[in-house]
Parts: C-alpha cells; structure tokens; sequence
C-alpha cells in the first residue's frame, strides 16, 4: 500500500512553481472520461427532443461546446489537486496573446458558423450567391460551409463571409424562382410573332412551369435591335444555365424557321471626298 502511495505521489517537476503528480494526471483522466460519458448521455437526450433537420445543427455547436467543458473539467481537476493554474496561465501569457492573434479568424468563422446555424440564415440545399460563387450548400460545418457548383465543383467557404458580405439566397422564400432571356430582333420584325414564338419557346421545355405562365416584355429599340425579355419560372435554380441554353437553342430554331433574324451590330460608314 505505502509502495502505491508513493507511486500515486511522485511528482513531476514542470518549473519551480509548477509540479504535477501521477495522482494528479489520474484525476484528470477519470474526470476526462466521465465528463466525456455525461456528454454523452446529455447530447442523447437532447437529440431526442430536436427535430430532424435541428440535429445536424446541434451536433456542430455541441462539438465546438464541448472543448470549453473539457478544458474547463481541466481546470477544475488541476486547481482541487493544488496546482495553481493562474500561475501557469501568467507564465504563458505572452504565448497565448500571439495565440489568441492567429486564431482571430478561426475563431471569427466559429461564431459567425453558430449565429448561421441559430438564426437560420442558410439551410441545406439552399441555392446561394455570395462573392460570385453561385451553387447549392449541401454541408454547413462550424467553421465551414461546403458549396457544390453548377460545375460539380465543391467550394469551401469560411463562415465569417456569410454575415460580412452580401449574400443573395435564392430559395430563402421558396424553391420557385423567375428568370430571363434577352433577345433582340432585327426592326422590320413582327413583334407580335416574335412574342408569341418566345412563349412558346418556354411552354416547350418541361421543366419551365407551366401553372405560372412565361411573359414577353419590350425592353427598348436598341442602336441595331428590338430588345425583348422572355421571363420563366422554374423550382430549381441550380440548373438554370442549363435550361437556359436549352431555351436558346430553341429560340434559335424557330426564329429561323419564321425567318426572324437576329441582328448583328451595323454601323454606316459615310465616306466624304475633299476637293483639292
């Protein structure tokens, strides 16, 4: 028993000020684990009450919460064994105020994550414009939101950006949006032709909505042209371009069977002799 005694009290002597013992570090392991088990236990019962889509939430600020719990369990477990831990603290002061400088942003993202993540500024599946990144957020981490362009591409985006620049949500609202082709036509057309051929461009494709119906709008004699806008709606922006090449394509097509010309820029160049 006296040999386990002085096993359990040999010191480990860190600085004059600082010693630590076998005892000691048992401490810390035992109350490592049991916090660890009540964290646990607490992180079930809590699941259990959430709803489906609240849960991916909570596991990310539990796991950010977590890491202040056990360090706090640190502390704890260092001042009951008579370690002064402001001493330790004073004597690395320096090292964390640099510490504290290079963390700033992550830090920064870490709080900027938990504000998205509680007021529900993005969801899953949301269609977002932010710094001309346009894609879908299929992954909305602590420090992190994971986007996947029209382009199969994933970009990483450090959370502090979504509430320090302007971000555009394209489905906050709802999944239907309205979007627009341009188009010009020579002067001479039929622009009662030209609009009924640009709806019909639209009803064509499926996956233009058909219960809110696509308009025609005359936008302006331009120097070479009659600018019109065809204005659509779809459920899912993410494929946007793609639909709207499909539409062009089509466009295309009819305008050339009805011998609608699509005109290029002119100019008239008048060439003025001098007498000598």
């Amino acid at each position: 028993m006296e040999t386990l005694n002085e096993l359990l009290n040999y010191t480990f002597k860190l600085s004059e000020n600082i010693h630590i013992s076998i005892k000691t570090i048992l401490v810390i392991i035992v109350a490592f684990i049991f916090t660890s088990i009540l964290l646990k236990v607490a992180r079930r019962l809590i699941n259990k009450k959430l709803e489906e889509d609240d849960r991916g939430k909570f596991k990310s600020i539990f796991s950010f919460l977590k890491y202040f719990i056990y360090l706090f369990v640190i502390i704890i477990a260092l001042e009951s064994s008579g370690i002064q831990v402001s001493v330790l603290l004073a004597g690395s002061a320096a090292l964390l105020v640099g510490l504290g400088l290079g963390l700033q942003t992550l830090f920064q993202d870490i709080i900027s994550g938990i504000f998205i993540i509680l007021d529900k500024t993005l969801h899953v599946n949301d269609i977002i414009e932010i710094d001309g990144v346009f894609g879908k957020v299929f992954e909305i981490r602590l420090r992190t939101t994971r986007v996947v362009t029209v382009f199969n591409k994933v970009i990483i985006i450090p959370n502090h950006k979504f509430l320090t620049n302007n971000l555009i949500n394209w489905t906050q609202n709802d999944n239907l949006t309205t979007e627009v082709i341009d188009v010009g036509v020579a002067y001479g057309s039929d622009v009662e032709k030209v609009k009924k051929i640009l709806i019909e461009a639209a009803l064509e494709h499926p996956k233009v909505l058909k219960n809110k119906m696509p308009d025609v709008l005359f936008m302006d004699f331009a120097d070479s042209a009659l600018m019109f806008r065809l204005r659509f709606s779809m459920n899912d922006s993410f494929y946007q371009l793609k639909l709207k090449s499909d539409l062009r394509f089509i466009i295309y097509e009819k305008f050339k069977l009805n011998n609608i010309i699509i005109p290029f820029p002119q100019r008239d160049v008048h060439l003025i002799q001098q007498k000598e």
